[in-house]
């Protein structure tokens, strides 16, 4: 069947949905919050997008190699959870880089772990993540299980106050990504991933190393994770074995919304880079607007049913029409 002119236009431009709805999402941002552009207010609001954007950008490369991962929120928790009780309120510099090296161990080891379960023993990737985010959990609350802990509020001040040339510190983080993006995309690993999760039986046929790829998709995911536990330990200051779980979902969620298909083969990182962001401004209107918290969740799971049931949508439409 012929792909519509929508599709076409959301192929060539998978972001082109989220800006759209980054408009709206701004506009009424600035209807609610007059002084949103003002340098304190941007860096106020970006250092606290700046975790969900880092985890979206690893579940999106999965997605892209036609997997999922549902175990990033725990995996956040866990890396909140080693920062929080091994560096202290009173460690030192040297300390605090040793630690927050670990845990990105930590967390390319927790990826490597979903990676072999799925890549290598053939295990789907919803229910294997699923679980092993149970055993990630476990782990965090074994190591911290009360709240409490926390970091030195010089390495807090640094992540929330430093604003270089009028831009906050979370825009120089999220240009480096997209700069390694960029270049990653362009080399045969980039069209590997994309074969992979375009078709991975056709890909294997052409001498696509598919296991291999699937498995540091996973990695990848974990290490970025552990990113996001890095800058939510920072911008919260003390630990909590809990922090990462709303993390899964939302994730998900601004990945479907910036292009990238559950199905695979598609997309980028711009795209759940904006969806994180808007989600981020759905949630500062929602706050703003007085509206019950339990509504972000429900917009959440809305947007991802309508994503999944939209395809089906559309030729449902086109068959009725011809």
């Amino acid at each position: 069947m012929k792909p519509s002119r929508w599709q076409q236009v959301t192929y060539r431009h998978p972001y082109l949905f989220a800006l759209l709805l980054l408009v709206v999402a701004f506009t009424a941002n600035v209807l609610l919050q007059p002084n949103l552009l003002d340098p304190m207010t941007l860096n106020s609001n970006m250092r606290v997008f700046l975790p969900l954007i880092l985890v979206a950008i690893g579940q999106a490369i999965v997605m892209i190699g036609g997997g999922i991962d549902i175990s990033v929120g725990s995996i956040v928790s866990i890396v909140n959870a080693i920062l929080a009780t091994q560096i202290g309120l009173s460690g030192d510099l040297s300390t605090a880089g040793m630690v927050m090296g670990m845990a990105l161990l930590v967390g390319m080891g927790a990826g490597a772990l979903n990676g072999l379960f799925i890549a290598y023993l053939r295990l789907q990737p919803i229910i294997t993540t699923f679980a092993t985010s149970f055993i990630y959990a476990g782990l965090a609350l074994f190591i911290l299980p009360n709240p409490g802990g926390g970091v030195p509020s010089r390495l807090t001040a640094f992540y929330r106050e430093t604003i270089i040339l009028w831009l906050p510190l979370a825009f120089y983080v999220i240009g480096l990504f997209l700069l390694a993006w960029g270049i990653v995309r362009r080399t045969r690993y980039g069209r590997y991933l994309y074969a992979v999760g375009c078709k991975a039986d056709a890909a294997y046929e052409t001498g696509v190393p598919v296991r291999a790829v699937q498995f540091s998709t996973y990695v990848i995911s974990g290490l970025m994770a552990a990113f996001g536990g890095i800058a939510m330990t920072l911008l919260t200051g003390s630990g909590n074995a809990q922090v990462g779980d709303p993390l899964t979902l939302s994730s998900i969620t601004a990945a479907v919304i910036g292009g990238t298909p559950l199905s695979g083969g598609a997309g980028g990182i711009a795209g759940p880079i904006i969806g994180a962001v808007i989600l981020g401004l759905i949630r500062n209107i929602i706050s703003f607007a007085n509206v019950a918290t339990w509504w972000q969740t429900f917009v959440n799971a809305a947007i991802i049913v309508l994503a999944l049931a939209m395809p089906g949508i559309i030729n449902l439409v086109r068959r009725r029409n011809s």
